[in-house]
């Protein structure tokens, strides 16, 4: 079901409206690709950036097809039988943190006995992703973006077809949910050498930020009468996420 719009401004660089949902931040013009603050009206003083689709829908299909044929998992007549019944090119919009993260951590390990005390520091340089949208479903960890291929946001280069998503998160939250993340990402690789944490902060050294937009197919099929789904990276063609049928064997 489709959402109602319920603002619209003028872009501040071509004068034409630009269209934005409640929620949105980060909004830009699907005529010139001017990108707009929504809280000052102010132009977006960001790297804004764009990932290439490579894929048309003939291209998915085959990636598709591929994907069912593969794996032992799978039932034997999936690529057969199933039946494609939705398409959709998304360009969705992320915040990519370079930095580097240092969490002081206390722990106990209490494999041995006496449980022993251990402290100490994981520091690792990342460029964490993070979706800038609240409410959507994403396997972001599972993305890697393909940031040396990414170019300028240019509008002229992004299908009439497909549709563009704005930003529902500004800078600093984006940074952040990163911050969040990561420590969460570095509590679990302790599990190997501390059973209980006592302590534990993370701190973050930002190289740079970045804003873009990525191609993604949404991708729905059924097979014997049920409705799966597939996620599927534009730029490469790999699927990022899929829905398997439950297979006898």
């Amino acid at each position: 079901m489709s959402t109602i719009i319920a603002k619209e401004i003028g872009c501040s660089h071509c004068s034409a409206p630009v269209e934005f949902k409640p929620g949105e931040i980060v909004v830009t013009c699907k005529y010139c690709g001017f990108t707009t603050v929504i809280q000052t009206g102010q132009a977006f003083n960001f790297e804004h950036s764009l990932i290439l689709n490579n894929y048309d829908a003939a291209r998915i299909e085959n990636c598709i097809r591929s994907w069912m044929s593969s794996g032992f998992m799978k039932p034997g007549d999936l690529a057969k039988k199933s039946k494609i019944t939705e398409n959709a090119l998304v360009y969705l919009p992320f915040w990519v943190v370079s930095t580097v993260a240092a969490t002081k951590y206390k722990g106990i390990f209490e494999r041995v006995s006496p449980p022993v005390t251990k402290d100490g520091q994981i520091e690792k340089e990342y460029n964490w992703l993070v979706l800038a949208r609240k409410a959507t479903v994403f396997p972001t960890r599972e993305y890697t973006v393909p940031i040396a291929g990414k170019i300028p946001y240019d509008f002229r280069k992004i299908e009439g077809s497909a549709k563009v998503l704005n930003s529902e998160i500004n800078k600093d939250e984006a940074l952040e949910l990163a911050k969040q993340q990561i420590e969460h990402q570095h509590r679990f690789l302790l599990q190997r050498d501390i059973d209980r944490v006592i302590e534990l902060s993370t701190a973050l050294e930002l190289k740079q930020m970045l804003y873009l937009h990525a191609p993604v197919w949404f991708i729905k099929y059924e097979y014997k009468g049920n409705l799966y789904q597939l996620i599927i990276d534009g730029s490469s063609g790999s699927v990022l996420k899929g829905d398997i049928p439950p297979s006898r064997f």
